[in-house]
């Protein structure tokens, strides 16, 4: 007490000295996440990760920040779980002005803790349309209601009721889960509706609309969410958002998941394979195209591949290449061109936006192929032409100069070489002769006279 009294500064000279060597507290730090293009096998694994890390580092929250057309149905079903199984909050934002969460973007939006969108952005078109993919089709009549329950639509077949009562029921149970309009939810997957931002807000749909992320942040501390680790009251002050952008796992998956890189690898490999087995020893093109081959194949198992189309690009390749060794008259080229396109036009089973083949890419891949295919039967028919100029066939008719002998066994100056003959006609030495047929190394030879009138010895009678 005494000393504190006669050094009255020292208590704030201590807490100075303090405050200085405290170590300074950790900045609050939360992830963005980009979901922007066709949703696919990549774009799951890259939000299935983020997640993960931001539960690894106990993020306060994670921002989706969304803009998609729609993608494959499998991909939209991974990214739902990943979110539903988080035990950090999700905010689902539509943005910047102008973005969509359309058709599996609208499933992902709905199933994040908090739906926002920026001015000028919409969502819906929920319509599955075919297996493996979510698209914004056009459209069914609406069904009419019976007891307050919607009825299966008239027309259409089972298939397609059963689908659109599956991708119902799961966007129903996904509004129902947040809290949300799960009435119009029903009618974005039964009648391809479609809201505006504000639209979407006044029905409830979503649960705010903000015009950048620093005002989404704003409105949503404060607001109770429920996650997989329980209900919690979000609280977003001082938060600093830092983007998280894919790695080169992520970029490579979304390379070769596209389906026209997908489609090229297999074309490739397969070519290379071909090129290498018609000539052993190159080895270059048989590893490319094994490589290529395997990683089409690795692409075809992420994707919704119609192996029926698969197996159509195989025949049609086989048949084309069958047309250059069995002279069909073009019936196998034709027959395989054929097989070839209708094959690639099915190989991918959706109708999912990012995920059809180009059909300028088939038509280019169909004529390289006829146009190579013309050549090497041309080159070989023009091979089958060409007189013989190898080998022991070549000898047959080829001129020559005798050496010695005849009649009888004797020799002959052949192609630059000396051959052993024989002729049952008499042939002076330096005469020319020519080959009729070869028995192993003796040649059966002939005189050669000149066969036109004026070479015969005229008479001086």
């Amino acid at each position: 007490m005494k000393l504190a009294s006669k050094r009255p500064w020292l208590p704030a000279l201590a807490a100075i000295l303090l405050a200085i060597l405290a170590p300074p507290a950790a900045a609050r730090e939360a992830p963005l996440v980009d979901l922007e293009g066709a949703i696919g096998p990549a774009a799951a694994v890259f939000v299935a990760d983020a997640l993960t890390a931001a539960q690894r580092q106990d993020a306060p929250l994670l921002v989706l920040r969304i803009d998609t057309p729609g993608g494959l149905d499998s991909a939209m079903r991974a990214i739902v779980k990943s979110i539903v199984a988080s035990t950090v909050p999700v905010i689902g934002y539509v943005a910047p002005g102008g973005a969509r969460a359309a058709s599996a973007g609208t499933y992902i939006l709905y199933a994040c803790q908090v739906a926002a969108m920026a001015p000028g952005t919409n969502l819906g078109a929920a319509t599955p349309v075919q297996i493996g993919g979510l698209t914004g089709a056009a459209p069914s009549p609406a069904p009419a209601a019976v007891d307050g329950k919607p009825t299966p639509e008239p027309n259409g077949d089972a298939m397609t009721h059963k689908r659109v009562n599956d991708a119902t029921a799961y966007l129903r149970s996904l509004a129902e889960l947040r809290g949300r309009n799960a009435d119009w939810a029903e009618r974005a997957v039964r009648e391809g509706a479609s809201l505006s931002a504000e639209a979407a807000l006044k029905l409830q749909a979503i649960d705010l609309i903000a015009p950048d992320v620093g005002d989404l942040l704003t409105q949503a501390n404060g607001r109770r969410v429920v996650t997989a680790a329980g209900p919690r009251v979000l609280d977003t002050a001082g938060i600093t958002l830092i983007e998280r952008h894919p790695g080169w796992p992520d970029r490579f998956l979304a390379v070769v998941s596209n389906p026209n890189i997908a489609y090229i690898l297999l074309l490739i490999g397969f070519y290379g394979l071909v090129y290498e087995i018609a000539n052993p020893g190159t080895v270059l093109p048989g590893t490319v195209g094994a490589i290529c081959l395997l990683l089409a194949l690795y692409a075809f198992q992420l994707l919704p591949v119609s192996w029926a189309g698969l197996a159509l690009i195989g025949l049609g390749l086989g048949l084309m290449i069958a047309e250059a060794f069995v002279p069909s008259f073009g019936a196998l080229g034709v027959g395989g061109m054929t097989a070839f396109v209708i094959g690639s036009l099915i190989l991918i089973d959706t109708d999912a936006p990012g995920y059809a083949i180009s059909i300028p890419l088939i038509i280019g891949f169909a004529v390289a192929s006829a146009v190579l295919l013309v050549l090497v039967v041309g080159m070989a028919i023009k091979a089958q032409r060409r007189p013989v100029v190898t080998g022991g066939e070549q000898l047959i008719g080829a001129p020559g100069t005798a050496v010695s002998g005849f009649p009888g066994a004797g020799s002959v100056h052949l192609h630059g070489e000396i051959w052993s003959a024989y002729s049952p006609q008499a042939i002076p030495p330096g005469a020319a002769i020519r080959v009729l047929a070869r028995e192993g190394l003796i040649l059966a030879v002939e005189p050669l006279t000149e066969q036109h009138p004026s070479s015969q010895p005229q008479s001086n009678d």
